[in-house]
């Protein structure tokens, strides 16, 4: 059985993402995605020009939240 990605799907095997394929990941906005690059707490590199976001750095944000949720 042949299966068929639907649009808003993002490619497991991508090594970085477009912005707005991390805001997917983290279910926030593009502006929001952006803002928190800017802040420094979302990992993200520029590559010729174009910001892009490493693939784990969604999911070290999530568990660095998680961790400090935990500590407070």
């Amino acid at each position: 059985m042949e299966t068929t990605h639907l649009a808003g799907d993002i490619d497991p095997t991508l090594v970085l993402l477009k912005v707005e394929e991390a805001a997917r990941r983290l279910q926030v906005g593009r502006t929001v995605c952006y803002r928190l690059i800017n802040s420094g707490e979302l990992e993200s590199l520029m590559v010729y020009g174009l910001r892009r976001v490493p693939a784990d750095a969604p999911a070290a944000y999530l568990a660095r939240r998680r961790a400090a949720k935990r500590a407070a």
